[in-house]
């Protein structure tokens, strides 16, 4: 190692470290002035750093599909066009504290969407959280027996993007709709957030056994929603492989 490479690693400069050896042939070769080298090393370094944080937030969002929105096969006839899919590729929804309730058949893609959406956040930088209704139930609990209920609830309220997977598949108990509430309660109007579901809103009232508590849930999950509706065949057959180790895929 060198003395500058040892100087880049002190002041943790891994991107231009990355790229040096590069950059110094490229700037003989091109004659480059000083400013112009510096501005293209420094513009490695930040690249690299929102890079390594793009990376960062993907795992810590807890992703289980890597889909990217440019991939997916819009179609109006399934509820999503390519005027939309370039739409949720800005954002904007996120700059007026909007939520996103999707809602389709087993398989229309809910999930691979919203979860697209997710990547395409931590690509700019935006912590998100992608978690199962069951799955956040059970972290409360066991934020509850470690007495870290308040710790919890802050947390689900800090994402700038969260995305509630598979609401509605079961009713919820008193303490769960109690606990969605003040998630929706805490993020209404501050945060943005992704709902995936099989149920249309209307129905989202058999889920709870409280009448006022489930309306107050509804209200703050859609309201400020773009509700759209996933039809069609499965998505998940669309993308499955063709043959798989050496045997064809059943249809």
């Amino acid at each position: 190692m060198t003395k500058l490479e040892e100087q880049l690693g002190q002041l943790k400069l891994a991107g231009i470290m990355e790229s040096l050896d590069y950059r110094l042939l490229e700037g003989a070769k091109s004659n480059l002035s000083f400013e112009e080298f510096m501005r293209l090393l420094l513009e490695d370094e930040i690249l690299y750093r929102a890079n390594r944080r793009a990376q960062s937030l993907k795992i810590r969002a807890s992703f289980n599909d890597n889909g990217i929105l440019g991939d997916f096969d819009a179609d109006p006839k399934r509820g999503i066009s390519k005027m939309m899919i370039k739409e949720l590729q800005t954002l904007h929804f996120m700059k007026g504290f909007e939520n996103i309730y999707f809602y389709g058949g087993t398989g229309a893609g809910k999930s691979y969407l919203a979860q697209a959406i997710g990547q395409q956040a931590c690509l700019l930088g935006i912590e998100t959280k992608f978690i199962s209704l069951n799955y956040l139930f059970e972290q409360y609990r066991s934020s509850e027996r470690a007495g870290n209920v308040l710790s919890f609830l802050k947390k689900m309220a800090s994402y700038r993007l969260l995305i509630l997977d598979d609401i509605g598949l079961r009713k919820l108990t008193h303490e769960e709709s109690t606990v969605l509430y003040q998630i929706f309660e805490d993020r209404y109007r501050k945060q943005s957030t992704i709902i995936t579901t099989q149920v249309k809103p209307f129905g989202l009232k058999d889920l709870f056994d409280d009448a006022v508590l489930a309306e107050a849930i509804i209200d703050r999950m859609t309201s400020n929603a773009h509700v759209i509706e996933m039809k069609g065949d499965s998505y998940r057959k669309k993308q499955s492989p063709k043959k798989k180790m050496g045997i064809e895929v059943l249809k």
